[in-house]
């Protein structure tokens, strides 16, 4: 059964380019792009592994990091944060909320591909 991914980013053309690459390494992609609704897509598709945006439109990604966190049944969930915004400050506040790995744009597909094929290998 292929493993499930959920992409949370608003820009079409990151959107496109990850669901590309993991699509055609045997991922199941789902894509959401509102920081508002972005919990509840998370509980909708109930993903192995989350990819999650900092910037978003409604919510931050650091803001639905740290409910993910504080929920019991995704406490634990894979999320692999993506920016723009690559200060050391950044990585610090992803680190203290409890990203599994941080990641600044541009990135190659690779490895982002790497990277997820790692935090979801138990």
């Amino acid at each position: 059964m292929a493993r499930q991914v959920l992409l949370i980013e608003d820009e079409p053309n990151i959107i496109e380019a990850i669901s590309f690459i993991l699509s055609r390494d045997g991922w199941s992609v789902a894509t959401h792009a509102n920081g508002e609704t972005a919990l509840d897509a998370v509980e909708r598709h109930a993903p192995d592994a989350l990819v999650l945006d900092v910037m978003l439109p409604g919510r931050s990604g650091y803001e639905i990091l740290q409910d993910l966190r504080a929920n019991p049944d995704t406490a634990d969930l894979p999320v692999l944060m993506l920016t723009a915004r690559g200060q050391k400050k950044d990585r610090e506040t992803a680190d203290r909320l409890g990203a599994t790995r941080f990641m600044t744009k541009p990135f190659s597909n690779a490895e982002v591909l790497s990277v997820l094929r790692e935090i979801t290998d138990d």
